[in-house]
Order: C-alpha cells, then structure tokens, then sequence
C-alpha cells in the first residue's frame, strides 16, 4: 500500500507568498476565501482525498473498467460509492457558479483540491475534472437555456461530461476530423461518426453523460474553419437512450481505473454549443481549462511518488554514509543519507513545490481575468494565463512522468515491482504527456503563436516582471546566490527568445527545431521565480522573528537554493541546442530513416 500525505501546508505557502490570494479579497467571488477558510477547505480535501480516493487507486490499477454486452461499463469496485461522497461533499462546485447550485469560490481553490484529489487516485479524479472542462464551455457558449438545462445537474455531479475530439485518422490535425452533423428541422442535428481516445465515455457513476463532440455540418467548408460544437446527452430528458454506444475501452498502459472509450454515433441527437462552424473555439474553453489540469497531474502523480521514494530511503537500509556511519549501532545505514539518493528526492521536492506555486499563481490569473475590477488587471492576469497554459501542461507532465522514473529507482529492484505502487505512478503519468494535445504541440503552440501574440506583449510583461524580481534579488545579501541563479537562466531564456525571432524569421524550422527545448528553458526560469518567492516570502517571516515553522522556512531556503545550483544550470544546454538550429535535424530524407 502507498503512502499519501496531501501537501497542505505547501499550498498555503504558496498561495499566499506567490500567487498573493489575500490581496484579492475585495474582488467578486473571493469575499469567502479567508486564511481560515481556505485552510478548512484544503484540510478537508486533503482528507478526503487520502481516506476515500487514495485507498482505491491500486485496486482500480488491478482491476480496470469492464465493457459488457450491451455496451455498459462498470467502473472499478468502490468507485461508485467514493463519487457519490464526492458529490455530496461538494467537491465538483467548489468553484462553480452559485446560481446553479455551486459555492462560488475562487477556481484556484479548486485546483488545489484537484491536486490532491489527482494525487491520491488520478484515473478517479479524471471523471469529475472532465466534468468541470464542460462545465466551463457550457458556461462560456451556451445559450441560456442549455444553461439552465444542463450546469445544475453537472455542478452536482449526478450528470458528467466528456471531450470528443479525436478520431481514429486525425489526433491533432482536427480539420481531417469526418464525424457529420446533419441538420434537423427542429434545429438540432443527427451527429455521425466514431471517436477515439474518450476518456469516461461511458461507466456507471452518474445518471447521465454529456458528450461535446466535434463534427462538420454537412456542406460546412474544409478544414478547422468548418467544424462546430454539439451537445451530445446519452440520454434524452425523458431518460430514453440517444443513438450513441461505447464500441470498446482501450487497452491501455495506465489510467487502467478510467474508461477510455471508443464512441459510435449512429444519427445520435445533438444540438449546436456555440456558433456554427467556431467549435474549436469552444472546444478551447474546455481545452484549456483540460490542460492546466493535465499539468496538475504532472504535478500530483510527481507528489505522490516523491512521498513514496522518501517513505523507503527513510527505512531502507544498504551501505553506510561517508565518511563515517550515520548510525553505527545499525548493520547499514537508511539510504536517505547517501548524496545519490539526496539528489533524486530533492530534484523531485524543487519541482513539485515550484510546480505547485506555479500552478496556482496561474489559477489565480484565471480567477482575475474573469473578476478582477480593474480592464488592465484583467488583461495582464488573461496574459498571463494564456502564456503559462502550454508550459504548465508541457513542462509539467514531462518532469512528473522524469520524477516518478525517479522515484522508481530509488526504490531499486522494488521500484520495478507492482505490489510496491511505483511502477502504477510510472504507467499513470505517462499519458499526461500525450493527451489534451502532446507536449511537442504544447511547445509549438509557446513559439509559434504565443510569444508573438498581441505583438509579443504578454511575454513582454513576463519578462518585465521577471527582470524586475532579480533586481530586487540582487540588492538582497541573503539571497544573492538564488537570485544569480535566477539571472542567469533568465539572460538564457532572453538570449533564446532574440534568436528564435530573427532565425525563424528566416527559416520556420528553426522555430519547430528548438520548441521543445524552449518550452522547457521557459518552463525552468518560470519554476525558478517561483521557487525564488518561496525564498524571499520564508526569508522575510525568519527575519521577522523566531516562528513555529522554522524548519519549513529553512527548508524553503534550502530547496530554493538546490534548484538554482542544480536544476537552473539546465537553461545554458537548452540554449545550446536551441541555437543549433534546425540543420542537423532537417538533413536527412524521409527515406533515410
């Protein structure tokens, strides 16, 4: 049985030293989010999320969904009751509008919630954070009535949804999608086609699911411009079925407790979400709300796992630490004390507390832009979410599924065996780099069209913010070595972003070459900052006094400085192959390979 410990204290910190919840509170919808508020909210979801979802994550692992006959599915035993007291706790409408049944709080701390809800059983939690995607794009596009038909119902949970986008010739590239929607006279629209890939398309949890579809009208132009929206129930208000089925769940690698479903619609009923031939601009509502929840579970399955690795090098014991033994009256010493397995458990700690601040300070942004009072503020906070969307998803899921590898090895051979959990936490990352579009798009989507977008103003203001914060650094004697570090890898993302605009001016491939690399240079001084205002928010209460939480705050101080020392060093080799160019890569012909 793993072990799971929800990183409460760890989201307050950085709620409150990074992304600065409590300077919001006269903003609409923040009015409830006191200390204690939030701090009942996150101890409570935490608890939750240990005791209920926690305890079936590896038995959903071993037992997976079950397709029958008819082309039900049952999800794994235990997963209908624990929904149920999800729903009933509330936990769905945490954020979600009161007047259809939700609290009304920030969607920050919702996300919070998500994490340790992720953490503790990530295929569990997919049902409800699919839920919330479709809430948000109904919220967005719908039309009043398909408001009030349908939020009430998936706030409380007893209605789920779903995304459907990919078909079995066409993943990323959605203008081959062929799914048709053909019109009815009563302005809904016969929708035809399979897809693929679609995560909680069919199971026993709720009443009714919710499918968004994306289909061509027929006579719709070619292309992405011709594709619209629908809003595809199972069943129809007077519970009769749709003309819809769950042809099989794929075999997978992980995720096993999620029913990832191949959808036949055979003339099912939809009705259009959002203007006709624009649906993948609301698809990308629910697209974007999917990718920062991707990366937060990057960065919960990364938690989960590190808390694993510590749990074992605390009671392994094998070799003795140097130069002498930590503890002689043992036959070895715990492994903990080695400087091998010190670097493995704090590169996994520097990530996942960065990660996390990262995360909510642009969940916050996603709160502002919605309700901040100010048009500049909301502006600024759009800006930002829209620049950190592709680097949370990207960056995130590839340095969660690198930690749980790691993690892996630190328990060794046992890392490798399943009734130890960590090979579980392997399998169930690996998807969060794929799916919601793959990290490669991620990257291509930063370079392409966000670092240019609006005149490249949104990078522009990070970079600003960025320089700035290293200045204050840098006449801080306390800090000077973490903000060096800073400066360093910054002076390397400034370097990279000057060359990708004039070499990609000349040739695009250049740009296409050295996104991924970008992405994750970006995502490094992104982490960093983070990592560094942990610094300075610990480095300020120490100074103020001697506080109960010394320990915490010196460790803040610690990891901070490890991340600049070991981690942030990696900008100059991003740079590098950045600066290659496309060259090497482009060389050979297709045929050569």
């Amino acid at each position: 049985m793993t072990v799971y410990i929800p990183p409460v204290a760890d989201t307050q910190f950085a709620l409150e030293a990074v992304a600065g919840l409590y300077r919001y509170s006269g903003h609409t919808g923040f009015e409830d989010a006191t200390p204690d508020m939030v701090a009942a909210i996150l101890t409570e979801a935490g608890r939750f999320a240990a005791d209920v979802f926690h305890p079936l994550n590896a038995i959903g692992d071993r037992t997976g969904c079950t397709r029958h006959g008819d082309g039900s599915v049952t999800t794994p035993p235990g997963f209908r009751e624990a929904y149920a007291r999800f729903c009933s706790a509330g936990w769905g409408g945490l954020s979600a509008d009161p007047q259809f049944g939700g609290q009304g709080l920030p969607h920050v701390l919702a996300v919070a919630a998500n994490e340790y809800m992720s953490s503790a059983n990530m295929a569990l939690a997919m049902y409800p954070g699919l839920t919330a995607g479709a809430i948000a794009a109904i919220e967005t596009h719908g039309t009043p009535q398909q408001k009030a038909n349908y939020l009430a119902p998936m706030i409380a949970g007893t209605w789920t949804g779903t995304m459907n986008l990919t078909e079995p010739h066409c993943g990323t590239d959605l203008g081959l999608l062929r799914c048709r929607a053909t019109p009815h006279a009563d302005g809904s629209h016969a929708i035809s086609g399979q897809k693929i890939f679609i995560s909680a398309g069919e199971h026993d949890l709720s009443d009714n699911i919710l499918h968004l579809v994306l289909a061509r009208i027929d006579g719709a132009p070619a292309g992405v411009r011709g594709i619209s929206l629908f809003i595809v129930p199972k069943l129809y208000a007077d519970g009769t079925r749709n003309a819809l089925s769950c042809g099989a769940i794929e075999e997978k690698m992980g995720i096993h407790g999620n029913a990832t479903c191949v959808m036949n619609y055979d003339g099912a009923t939809g009705w259009l979400l959002g203007e006709a031939h624009r649906g993948l601009a609301a698809m990308f509502t629910m697209m974007n709300e999917a990718r920062l929840g991707v990366g937060v579970q990057g960065l919960a399955v990364s938690e989960i796992a590190y808390q694993n690795a510590v749990a074992y090098a605390r009671e392994r014991l094998q070799g003795r630490s140097l130069p002498s033994p930590a503890f002689p009256d043992r036959p070895a010493d715990p492994i903990i004390v080695h400087p091998d397995i010190r670097r493995m458990l704090m590169t996994m700690r520097a990530i996942n507390e960065a990660g996390r601040a990262l995360v909510l300070h642009t969940a916050l942004s996603a709160d502002l832009a919605r309700h901040a009072k100010d048009a500049q503020e909301r502006a600024e906070a759009l800006d930002h979410l829209g620049l950190m969307t592709p680097v949370i998803k990207g960056v995130l899921t590839d340095l969660g599924f690198d930690n749980a590898v790691m993690a892996q090895q630190v328990l060794g051979g046992h890392g490798y065996i399943a009734e130890w959990g960590m090979e579980q936490f392997v399998r169930d990352a690996r998807i969060a780099q794929i799916y919601e579009g793959a990290n490669g798009i991620q990257a291509l989507d930063l370079v392409g069209r966000k670092l240019g977008l609006d005149g490249g103003r949104a990078v522009s203001r990070y970079f600003a913010s960025v320089a700035a914060f290293c200045d204050e650094l840098a006449g801080d004697p306390a800090l000077s070595a973490i903000g060096k570090g800073l400066a360093r890898g910054f002076q390397d993302l400034r370097q990279a972003t000057a060359w990708l605009a004039a070499k990609g001016a000349e040739d695009p491939n250049h740009g296409a070459a050295g996104a991924s690399d970008y992405m994750h240079l970006f995502g490094l001084v992104a982490l960093g900052m983070s990592s560094a205002r942990m610094a300075v928010a610990a480095q300020a209460r120490l100074a103020a006094g001697a506080p109960q939480d010394a320990a915490f705050l010196q460790a803040k101080l610690a990891t901070a400085r490890f991340f600049m020392e070991r981690l942030m060093p990696e900008t100059a080799m991003r740079l590098g192959r950045i600066t290659a160019g496309a060259g090497s890569i482009m060389a050979l012909d297709a045929d050569a390979f």
